[in-house]
């Protein structure tokens, strides 16, 4: 398929897609494993991947940038352990919808236009209704799955905040493939504690979430960053919630009431307008989300 400003916008469909439903597969995998050993099979498989096709150079580097992508390691180790903690408690169109609060609470700040304001407290109330924060019983979902997912949306805002430091002192995939890294040997201490039950199975399992949630969308959104305006790709970004939804419903048979409809709907609404807004672009890695 040859790729210009008409077929790009189907990439980056293509790659959230592919993030949602590896998360909606990583779902799966929560309950057999725990968060964190999912999470070490999905960033050890995305780390040989990146590091096998970039072989980043380690020699020459500043302290600076050492300790820029150390920072960056941390936040995506942190990231994905809190949102995959959120998956055993939370649908994954809830945690994605919560976590999305993250970057777009980030831009609206870094915008600090009054519209992009009012855009975050309108995405605020439609968290508010798809966790259940309307209804007087709260025993719609358990307050730590909704913490996780909080967590990781501020951890995704600490993440794209160091990719882009990343993207300046790196070149190619270097900075990520060194940032995963550090990330999997953060999370493999812990993780590792499960390796008893890694069957044949687990392990393929975790191999294709590490392709459909880093190695595929990440390399379908570079392609098609070089034909997209920021203002398109934050408008189809936009569309993760949904598409969380989605494949929450397909694949874990997760229904959404009508009022975490509505929830949804604000959110997706007020980050298309938040992120298309956006005038200073983000290196791509920067925009991969944790699902």
């Amino acid at each position: 398929m040859r790729i210009d400003r008409s077929t790009a916008p189907l990439l980056v469909l293509a790659g959230v897609v592919s993030v949602q439903f590896g998360g909606a597969l990583a779902a799966t995998l929560v309950p057999r494993i725990g968060a964190v050993g999912s999470v070490l099979l999905r960033l050890s498989f995305a780390m040989l991947i990146l590091c096998a096709v970039a072989r980043p150079r380690l020699r020459g580097r500043s302290r600076k940038a050492w300790r820029t992508v150390v920072l960056f390691g941390l936040a995506l180790a942190a990231m994905n352990t809190a949102f995959y903690s959120s998956l055993a408690y939370l649908p994954i169109g809830v945690a994605v919808t919560i976590e999305f609060l993250g970057p777009l609470t980030l831009a609206a700040v870094l915008s600090r236009r009054p519209r992009d304001v009012a855009a975050v407290l309108a995405a605020g109330l439609g968290v508010a209704l798809v966790s259940g924060a309307t209804d007087a019983t709260w025993g719609r979902f358990e307050p730590i799955g909704l913490l996780w997912a909080a967590v990781a949306g501020a951890m995704w805002a600490a993440y794209i905040v160091l990719s882009q430091r990343t993207g300046t002192l790196f070149t190619g995939l270097d900075g990520l493939a060194l940032a995963l890294v550090v990330s999997t040997a953060v999370v493999a201490p812990f993780g590792l504690a499960s390796v008893d039950a890694w069957t044949p199975t687990i392990v393929g399992l975790g191999l294709g979430i590490a392709v459909l949630s880093s190695v595929l969308p990440y390399s379908l959104e570079l392609m098609a960053l070089r034909h997209l305006s920021q203002r398109v790709f934050g408008i189809l970004l936009s569309l993760e919630p949904a598409v969380a939804a989605l494949a929450g419903l397909l694949v874990l048979d997760q229904v959404l009431e009508r009022s975490q409809v509505l929830g949804l709907f604000l959110v997706v609404v007020a980050s298309a307008l938040v992120l298309a807004a956006k005038t200073k672009p983000d290196p791509p890695d920067a925009l991969v989300g944790p699902g």
